[in-house]
């Protein structure tokens, strides 16, 4: 979970610098688009997290772990 500690980290930086509203618009635009990238590997993060929960549960209450596929990844939506 460490990636998605660095992740959320970076995203609540960018997001304190874009409510400054000091920002050129050119960083503006770039500092946007790295945070759409981390809430998208943050998102990511989370549901292989609770695929590993799915399982461990699934397991007649014993806990036991077995490998967790991740998901396919999504391709981003089209503009």
């Amino acid at each position: 979970m460490a990636k998605f500690e660095e992740y959320l980290e970076r995203l609540e930086k960018i997001v304190q610098e874009l409510e400054k509203g000091e920002v050129p618009l050119e960083k503006s635009l770039t500092l946007f688009e790295e945070g759409m990238h981390l809430s998208f590997a943050c998102r990511k993060e989370l549901e292989q997290a609770e695929g590993k929960v799915e399982i461990l549960l699934k397991k007649n209450g014993k806990l036991q772990v077995e490998p967790f596929e991740p998901l396919a990844e999504k391709a981003p939506a089209s503009r």
